[in-house]
């Protein structure tokens, strides 16, 4: 029994040998000490087909809210959505209340006006034949004065009789300008109350579709709020969104493949029209209007689209995947594995395609291998594993 005693402590030294031993090894393979596991790709020597995309949504350039300059009643709405109007056609009419009484009201007036100053008129004949005649008067007096036939104050007296004529002349003048002039100002208000009376009336600036009814009859509305939409189908484009960390080249007049989402497998042509001047700083991307080479049929205001921009294409240079560059120190760069160690590259980046490659310049060369995913973030006394994919924990 004592013989057996030191080989069975052998046996157990051995057998904790042998655990420390594969713990050590699980450790070192798998646990906080094992090497950051890797993948690698080589530089290559090639062309990017750069490219921008995007998502946006379709809008009309020209869309028309029509609705009363003041505040009223909705009397009656003559069309309904989907439909398509002319311009100059009626859409919708407010409630005239007593515009039309009012109207009339200044018919009588103006037509008042007018026998007034005819009347008027008439009063200033009569006061110049007054006048005439006070002054033919006052001259022959003035002579028999002066002969003396007559008393200094009988001339006198026909010489008031003259300045009282002139003066009754003077007025009727002044009442026969009166006279018109209230009648001027009569046609202007009457003038005022007929566009009054045809603003009720919302007619079609163009031609156009019916997108919406705001307003039923006997709503009240106030002014500038809109009772009926319109928009002009013909001018229907693409706003869309692009990441402005990405937008170089984006241009007017690039052409562009436009897929919508109710017709994902046939692709239609378009081009950029404008550039938006303002960008959106919270989403930070910029803006463009895209419109199509030729209007589809049946296309819907508010649908989506994904935009492509091909960009020209650059000159031949070394390629990376994009997920390969990384910011370390402040600068961007890529990780570079020779003889087993990493070297972090400093470089700049250029054009980069919708297959997530970009053109890189400075630092590299054709058949380099550098890293492109990392299951932690590496230095440059970082332990790697390079293997085919990074999945799980897998040896």
């Amino acid at each position: 029994m004592k013989a057996n005693l030191p080989s069975r402590r052998t046996g157990l030294a051995l057998l904790g040998i042998v655990l420390l031993a594969a713990f050590l090894f699980v450790v070192a393979r798998t646990g906080p000490f094992a090497p950051t596991r890797v993948t690698v790709t080589e530089v290559k020597s090639g062309n990017v087909a750069p490219a921008l995309f995007g998502i946006g949504t379709v809008e009309a350039r020209r869309a028309y809210l029509i609705g009363p300059t003041a505040a009223g009643r909705v009397l009656r709405v003559a069309v309904d959505v989907g439909e398509a109007v002319k311009a100059g056609q009626l859409l919708a009419e407010m409630d005239p209340v007593d515009l039309d009484q009012r109207v009339g009201a200044l018919d009588a007036s103006i037509a008042r006006a007018a026998s007034a100053a005819a009347a008027a008129d008439a009063q200033r004949q009569d006061a110049l034949a007054r006048r005439e005649l006070a002054a033919l008067n006052a001259k022959r007096y003035v002579d028999l004065g002066g002969q003396k036939f007559v008393s200094p104050s009988v001339v006198e007296a026909k010489q008031q009789e003259q300045t009282s004529a002139e003066a009754a002349a003077s007025a009727a003048e002044a009442n026969l300008a009166a006279a018109r002039q209230d009648a001027t100002r009569l046609r202007a208000e009457r003038e005022g109350l007929r566009r009054q009376r045809q603003n009720i009336r919302l007619v079609a600036p163009a031609d156009g579709v019916v997108t919406a009814r705001d307003a039923e009859p006997g709503s009240t509305v106030v002014a500038g709020q809109a009772v009926v939409r319109l928009v002009d189908p013909a001018s229907l484009w693409l706003r869309v969104r692009f990441d402005q960390g990405r937008s170089a080249g984006l241009a007017a007049g690039l052409p562009a493949e436009i897929a919508l989402r109710s017709r994902p497998g046939r692709p239609l042509a378009g081009k950029v029209q404008r550039l938006e001047l303002l960008g959106d700083s919270v989403t930070e991307e910029r803006i463009a209007q895209i419109a199509f080479e030729q209007m589809p049929e049946g296309i819907a205001i508010g649908e989506l689209a994904e935009v492509t921009l091909r960009l020209p294409a650059g000159k031949a240079g070394l390629v990376l995947p994009n997920a390969s560059l990384r910011r370390h120190g402040g600068e961007t760069g890529v990780w570079v594995v020779r003889d087993g160690t990493l070297r972090f590259t400093p470089l700049r980046s250029g054009a980069a395609d919708l297959e997530g490659n970009v053109e890189v310049f400075d630092g590299l060369q054709a058949g380099d291998r550098v890293v492109v995913h990392s299951e932690a973030e590496l230095s440059a006394d970082s332990r790697i594993r390079v293997v085919d994919a990074i999945v799980g924990q897998g040896k």
